[in-house]
């Protein structure tokens, strides 16, 4: 129980984050947004900037299976990707391909299926 309390308080405070990084775009401070974005991936999530942004996601993949992240985590990760489409094609092009992997990683793994989720797979074929 106690786990999961940690683990609930840490979702609530992503979703904070993730509203001021949103609250950033609208603000027109792109650099700040990404600036935060960055730091919240590296020090919530322990994703390298530099496995998200490499081409190869493979890296990626590893990184995915070699963290095991909880199932809980791993949605709010795939919540600051999404956020992240619509940017420019290129970024488009890398955060795309990853969400997938989320999201197949949890159906497949964790048996964890949101319409949301599909509604989102939907939107990212537009982008790959």
């Amino acid at each position: 129980m106690y786990r999961r309390d940690l683990l609930t308080a840490e979702i609530e405070r992503l979703a904070q984050v993730l509203a001021r990084i949103m609250g950033l775009k609208l603000e027109g401070d792109l650099a700040q947004a990404s600036l935060l974005f960055n730091e919240t991936i590296a020090s919530s999530f322990k994703l390298p900037v530099e496995i998200l942004e490499d081409i190869d996601i493979t890296k990626f993949e590893n990184w995915l299976a070699e963290t095991d992240l909880p199932a809980e985590k791993l949605d709010s990760l795939s919540e600051f990707l999404y956020y992240e489409l619509g940017i420019n094609a290129e970024r488009n092009k890398l955060i795309a391909p990853r969400l997938n992997t989320i999201y197949k990683t949890l159906a497949e793994k964790h048996k964890i299926v949101h319409l949301v989720n599909f509604h989102r797979q939907e939107i990212i074929q537009q982008y790959l």
